[in-house]
């Protein structure tokens, strides 16, 4: 596994930010922080190498001379609480810190980086981003869908930006990649720094992203609204949707919270609706016994259910509504069983994703806007801030886009509270 921070060159040029401590060269954060036995213990132990991630921070010597650097910001992909947060966070460290002169953010996406767009980049400054972190939502606003890297660099030397932050998830940080390729290939001068966001929380190599805990914050207010409703009226289901493509990160977290759920399903866990010991027959027992229930739903979850075969600008697979499939589903075999039930269906997820951070995730933001000016400002590139062992990290974007980070239930300690949390069966596939 390579987790080697790629650089421009070497830094000669004094900090300009006047720290009172910087980070030393060579500070780094072991991978591995728990173990399942001893046996395993010792086996790390026995290792000759081990893998390690670059941490984060501020350097006494830094590649860019300040005063010639124009700085860029881009948001992509869908909105997500903290977005603004982390542009305030670069803007203020790269001006007031590091004394760099220019910083422009382009708007709705990559297509904000190709010229013939004609999308004039936004000129940032003081009174302009001071409260924009009260806000949801992007201040440069956003967009999905691939840009050529080529006509991306040349509109890059055109305007003279010395390093670019792109902000957000996995198809954004592939964007960053292939950017970060085509400038290496013409053996340019300019960072490419990443900063992952994505409110499901499956960027690999990444502990915690940001949104993702103003996400499922925010996921509970629909929960308790859906518990109310199941408790207002005889046989009442609340069922509520939520964001998670390929993950159950926001779902799982989100019934811990609140207390309330009796079914959480998931994208990385399979379930059958029919048959001895399915999702039906144990709703109906939940029903029959306790006359009411609250089911929760990964948007991802029980796609071969309602599979389609349609892309996004992006190319990325759209979804099927599990949803309103499950609300559909559910209404008919209670009607068959001629049980009469009062369902209610809950899809909150366009007022999760825009609300501003909350005071968590706003603190988190800042602290990776930093980190990522520190991380261009000393010449690295092809990289994201990330957080490993509660220690901020630099590492590759081909790394964190290997593969995705999804929750396995089969040895997760938070699937395995989410299971004692709701009382639901390790499995809702049928028995054979």
């Amino acid at each position: 596994m390579n987790t080697k921070v790629d650089t421009l060159g070497p830094r000669t040029i004094p900090n300009p930010a006047g720290y009172d401590f910087y980070t030393k060269d060579g500070s780094f954060v072991l991978m591995q922080s728990a173990f399942s036995g001893e046996e395993e213990f010792q086996d790390f132990l026995s290792q000759k190498e081990h893998i390690y991630f670059e941490q984060s921070g501020p350097l006494e010597k830094i590649y860019f001379n300040p005063s010639e650097v124009v700085a860029g910001i881009v948001t992509c992909g869908g909105l997500c609480p903290g977005i603004n947060d982390v542009i305030r966070a670069i803007f203020m460290e790269l001006h007031y810190r590091y004394k760099v002169p220019k910083v422009l953010g382009f708007r709705y996406g990559y297509a904000g980086l190709v010229e013939k767009n004609q999308i004039e980049p936004l000129s940032l400054y003081p009174d302009l981003v001071v409260n924009i972190h009260k806000d949801g939502g992007s201040i440069l606003s956003s967009s999905r869908g691939n840009q050529d890297p080529k006509e991306m660099v040349d509109y890059l030397v055109k305007l003279g930006v010395k390093i670019l932050f792109c902000i957000g998830g996995d198809g954004t940080l592939r964007g960053a990649n292939a950017i970060y390729e085509e400038v290496k290939k013409r053996n340019l001068k300019i960072s490419i720094i990443g900063i992952p966001k994505t409110i499901d929380n499956d960027i690999n190599f990444v502990h915690k992203t940001f949104g993702f805990s103003t996400a499922f914050a925010k996921a509970v207010d629909a929960l308790y609204t859906a518990y109310t409703e199941s408790k207002g009226a005889p046989n009442g289901i609340g069922l509520v949707k939520l964001m998670g493509r390929h993950s159950g990160f926001i779902a799982a977290n989100a019934a811990l919270v609140s207390k309330l759920v009796n079914f959480v399903l998931i994208p990385e866990q399979d379930f059958d609706l029919e048959g001895e010991g399915a999702f039906f027959e144990r709703l109906k027992e939940r029903i029959l016994t306790r006359k009411s229930a609250v089911v929760l739903v990964a948007e991802g979850a029980g796609q071969k259910f309602v599979a389609t075969d349609e892309k996004d600008p992006s190319g990325n697979q759209k979804l099927g509504d599990i949803g309103l499939f499950l609300k559909s589903a559910i209404s008919d075999f209670f009607k068959k069983e001629n049980i009469p039930i009062n369902l209610k269906y809950i899809d909150p997820s366009y007022i999760i994703r825009s609300v501003p951070a909350n005071a968590e995730d706003s603190v988190f933001c800042g602290f990776l806007g930093q980190n990522a000016v520190h991380a261009g400002m000393a010449g690295k590139t092809g990289m994201l801030v990330g957080t490993w062992n509660n220690v901020f990290t630099n590492i590759p974007i081909t790394l964190a886009t290997a593969e995705r980070k999804v929750l396995k239930p089969e040895k997760s300690y938070l699937w395995r509270a989410v299971l004692a949390s709701t009382g639901q069966p390790n499995s809702l596939k049928a028995r054979k």
